[in-house]
């Protein structure tokens, strides 16, 4: 039986407000929250929750037969909890459905997997660790950014225990091959590599909608006859969607809706399965090695990464932003560390593109900005007064060895106090310990500067190994010789008697 797996992704960056030069230093808060609040819950409305309200009817009108995948960036489950919290509740229920695979990925949609590898093994086990506290789900399945792509980043993919990861199926990858096979990495064997089938894809959100396609109207039985029709030695078929395409790009009025709702009866019909890709792979043997030596991606016509890191702007920006990933790495300010996240989703970036045609078309209709130097302006201003914070904190003239030798010594020392103050508490408690027992008091703090017990533990060890009454009469001399002691210590004369 030939297996259909639906991806649908959700991603929302937290963008910025215009910020002038003058804010350097003045104003350290830099997101517009009307915008990310009236864009978020616009999708939510009219995307969303509508096609996820669809997804949880066709898990139950199929009796949990299909199953789907979903990528939500963290940003974007931030953004839902703030805004449209009906949303994660949805989420919580098609992941308690079991029939909806969560997959893991960079936390904030960012580049670092091409810049920083550190800092792209943090980000990525923060957002698995935000699916497990969230959804209670943890994701065996890897999707980077925009699907970027290349064998050293496979490397670092598997050694974070991924069993799978899913890619674009660019053409000038694949070339004569299917990208309806399970491949292994060349890099990291064992990682199992999947590819996106980008006709079948724009079949749905390029030309659904389209009067002048050939093959208008589309429907779901035809659409389920051109999946069965493929080969039979191809079992896997991959679909990426962006999910606002549905209810967004492909407004309520177009059908969209009673078109995926339809696609499990007739697949089961045809013999089509919708599964989950990790239980796909589980069973289905690579049929051989793919080599990926340069980044790809699912953006534009390249299908490459010069969506992001195509002119100078853009490097000039990756560069000076992590330029101090390190430095940020080892800081304890929360919120730095947000700002710092936030900073890195890829949006940022690809509002800055200064592609022409078709790729510059698609870049304008997302941007909100008048221009990619607007939009490098703006983000450099920001980031100007984000490095300044970082400053700040850890000065340019320490390097970053001297400031990681200085912070552990700081750690150090804050472990040693923290110790030494349970120490005092429990001397405290061995204080009021005695006083329950009607024992005369003692003050054990000066006791122990003195010298004459070790330590809580040791005192308390001693008076075990001695019978009660023996321990008692020992405190009634220690507590007389305190008393004789104290007034002498402290400079002042005994009271009269």
């Amino acid at each position: 039986m030939k297996s259909v797996c639906l991806y649908f992704n959700i991603h929302q960056p937290f963008r910025l407000k215009r910020y002038r030069f003058f804010d350097i230093g003045n104003d350290h808060y830099y997101y517009d929250d009307f915008a990310n609040d009236e864009i978020i819950s616009r999708m939510a409305e009219t995307s969303y929750i509508p096609m996820m309200e669809t997804l949880l009817k066709m898990i139950e009108e199929s009796n949990r037969e299909f199953k789907c995948a979903i990528s939500i960036s963290g940003t974007a489950v931030e953004q839902l909890q703030l805004y449209v919290p009906e949303c994660i509740d949805l989420l919580k229920k098609l992941a308690d459905t079991g029939c909806v695979e969560f997959l893991g990925g960079p936390y904030a949609h960012g580049l670092a997997s091409l810049e920083d590898v550190e800092e792209f093994i943090r980000e990525v086990k923060e957002h698995t660790d935000l699916l497990r506290r969230t959804f209670g789900v943890k994701p065996k399945m890897f999707a980077n950014t925009e699907l970027i792509y290349d064998d050293d980043i496979a490397a670092v993919v598997a050694s974070m225990d991924f069993k799978s990861v899913l890619t674009e199926g660019a053409k000038h990858i694949l070339g004569w091959k299917s990208p309806n096979y399970v491949y292994s990495a060349a890099t990291a064997p064992k990682l199992k590599l999947l590819f996106t089938n980008r006709k079948l894809e724009e079949d749905i959100t390029r030309n659904f909608n389209n009067p002048s396609w050939p093959e208008y109207p589309l429907t779901a039985d035809k659409y389920v006859d051109w999946l069965e029709a493929l080969p039979a030695e191809e079992q896997i078929v991959n679909l990426f969607f962006s999910m606002d395409t549905f209810g967004g790009f492909l407004p309520k009025n177009t059908g969209i809706f009673d078109f995926m709702r339809a696609l499990p009866r007739f697949g089961k019909e045809k013999g089509v399965k919708f599964a989950m890709p990790s239980e796909v792979v589980a069973k289905l043997k690579p049929v051989g090695e793919m080599s990926i030596p340069s980044p790809i991606s699912d953006i534009d016509e390249a299908r490459d990464v010069s969506a992001w890191k195509g002119n100078e702007l853009q490097n000039e920006a990756l560069n000076k932003l992590y330029g101090v990933a390190e430095r940020v790495s080892l800081c304890q300010d929360r919120r730095l560390k947000q700002d710092w996240k936030y900073l890195q989703s890829s949006d940022h970036f690809y509002y800055m593109s200064t592609k022409n045609k078709a790729d510059g078309a698609s870049h304008a209709a997302f941007s909100p900005y008048d221009s990619p130097f607007s939009a490098f302006t703006n983000y450099m201003n920001v980031l100007a007064d984000f490095l300044v914070r970082v400053e700040e904190q850890y000065p340019e003239n320490i390097d970053n060895e001297e400031l990681n030798s200085l912070l552990l010594t700081i750690r150090n020392q804050s472990q040693e106090i923290n110790e030494l103050n349970k120490e005092v508490k429990t001397l405290r408690n061995n204080i009021l310990n005695a006083e329950e027992e009607d024992l005369p008091q003692v003050d054990m703090l000066e006791i122990a500067e003195k010298g004459d017990i070790e330590s809580p533990k040791k005192a308390a060890k001693d008076e075990n190994k001695q019978p009660k009454k023996a321990a008692v009469k020992e405190t009634k001399k220690t507590s007389a010789k305190a008393s004789e002691d104290a007034p002498k210590k402290r400079g002042r004369k005994p009271k009269a008697q």
